[in-house]
């Protein structure tokens, strides 16, 4: 195929077969890295597991357990929760290598503001998970124990706890990026920090709607993960603010 010098197309199709070359040692970098972290996590699986089970089996009743009511669970279950974890571990270089490739594309003061994003809602999605460990699991796991009628016995299948708490671990994380979430409405015009200020009370009763909605029907867990979402929907709006304040002077700067 001829290429002539005036005709742009040889260069379009050249710089997409480089962007695509990129991706795919971005994407095979990525995949790597979590292949690294599934490694050493596959010879602890049963450790691992029981590490995450932990906040159910103190709260058992004496003389339960937890369960496998299929043949492949004890297995299986143990391997799914590393492979996840395994993405959630390495995570932090996937999103390195997402950020590479995007970042030339990007202005420099949309990269300046979207880098602190990107690192804070990270953060902040780990926080949500552990915040779900730590707190939220013993006390939603006694609630539920304490519960259970005279003559049952809580045994729990492994799969379906398992289930259940990666469904838990996902939404705290995404609950706990209610600040990201602020941020980016404000800063992009969508909403103005006035009506975010005003419309306080609309937003209380939507987290509550969404925590019910997320967690068990109980309102422990749904208070727990309602309460620190308005608390983060807060700080949300102090830093809207704080970037709507540092982006005033640009258009007196640029007239």
């Amino acid at each position: 195929m001829s290429q002539s010098p005036g005709n742009g197309e040889p260069l379009a199709e050249g710089t997409l077969i480089s962007h695509l070359l990129e991706l795919r040692d971005r994407l095979l970098r990525a995949v790597i890295a979590i292949a690294v972290c599934f490694v050493p996590l596959a010879f602890f699986q049963n450790e691992l597991f029981t590490l995450v089970a932990q906040p159910l089996i103190e709260k058992l009743p004496a003389g339960t357990s937890l369960i496998a009511t299929s043949v492949v669970s004890p297995f299986m279950a143990p391997l799914k929760l590393s492979i996840i974890v395994a993405v959630f571990i390495a995570m932090p270089y996937v999103l390195f290598q997402v950020w590479a490739f995007v970042a030339p594309g990007l202005y420099k003061h949309e990269r300046r503001f979207a880098a602190p994003l990107v690192v804070s809602s990270i953060l902040l999605f780990y926080a949500g998970v552990a915040f779900a460990y730590y707190v939220v699991f013993p006390l939603m796991f006694q609630f539920l124990a304490s519960t259970t009628p005279m003559g049952v016995k809580m045994m729990t299948d492994i799969a379906n706890y398992l289930d259940f708490v990666l469904l838990l671990f996902f939404a705290f994380g995404i609950a706990f990026e209610m600040p990201v979430a602020v941020v980016l409405l404000a800063t992009t015009g969508l909403v103005k920090v006035e009506s975010l200020k005003r419309n306080r009370g609309y937003v209380v009763l939507g987290i509550f709607i969404v925590a019910a909605f997320l967690t068990p029907p109980d309102a422990i867990s749904q208070s727990f993960m309602a309460v620190p979402m308005y608390l983060l929907y807060e700080l949300g709006i102090v830093f809207a603010g704080f970037a709507q304040r540092r982006r005033a002077p640009e258009p007196a700067e640029n007239a």
